[in-house]
């Protein structure tokens, strides 16, 4: 067993709504021991290259806290290519569920800051983000900055990988830093691939490992996206 959670579980989830009070989006998600604080804002405004196109833009940044992880991660990280990857892939999965024409020529800017890493920050961030960005249109709407919702679907990531054979879903760090494949998958709440990430860390993976891994991440997203809908619920 992994820490009291079989190869198909999910780590206990937790979303905090309003976590923030200066941010009309901010959620803290915590996946086991990874703690990631999401905060999006909304701007009616477009990046230059986007102005008189009748269309909104969401973008999203991501770092981690110095005191994140086992060692100090340096500030000057968070300009660093992982990071770089990171925010595009988050930016990305956002943008496929959000009607970008009913935003009308506004950007959402959503920050993902890790408090603490223990594997799956990039996923928790956009499992978190996306709620974040909900709530910062809601209250866009209310402000009369836009006239509808934009996001028409959920979107949710999870990591999936192959330890000795074994499928294992939503690794943490120690099982995240022995696989033998590692695979970040990114899914609305329909069902929709939005992004596929798999590398082997050694010898090479067959089609069927792969679809074994799809499936298992399928259960993980159908999980969270369910997590995010109960925490709209409490709102």
């Amino acid at each position: 067993m992994r820490q009291g959670r079989g190869p198909d579980e999910l780590r206990p989830i937790r979303l905090v709504r309003g976590f923030t009070e200066m941010t009309p989006g901010s959620v803290l998600i915590e996946m086991g021991r990874t703690r990631v604080l999401c905060t999006a804002s909304f701007d009616p405004e477009v990046p230059r290259w986007l102005r008189d196109e009748g269309r909104g833009w969401v973008t999203a940044e991501y770092a981690m806290l110095p005191g994140s992880t086992r060692e100090r991660v340096p500030r000057s990280a968070v300009s660093g290519g992982r990071v770089k990857e990171i925010q595009r892939l988050i930016g990305r999965a956002l943008r496929a569920v959000v009607d970008q024409k009913a935003m009308g020529e506004g950007t959402v800017r959503v920050d993902c800051d890790v408090l603490q890493a223990d594997g799956g920050t990039r996923t928790a961030a956009i499992t978190g983000a996306w709620i974040a960005l909900h709530d910062a249109f809601t209250h866009a709407v209310q402000q009369g900055l836009l006239a509808a919702h934009p996001l028409v679907d959920h979107c949710a990531a999870v990591s999936v990988g192959l330890a000795g054979g074994a499928a294992l879903l939503d690794l943490d760090y120690d099982e995240d830093v022995t696989a033998d494949v590692d695979c970040n998958v990114v899914m609305t709440g329909s069902g929709g691939l939005v992004e596929v990430q798999g590398t082997a860390e050694g010898r090479p993976f067959t089609r069927e490992q792969l679809g074994a891994l799809l499936d298992l991440a399928t259960k993980g997203i159908a999980g969270l996206v369910a997590a995010q809908r109960r925490a709209l619920e409490r709102s």
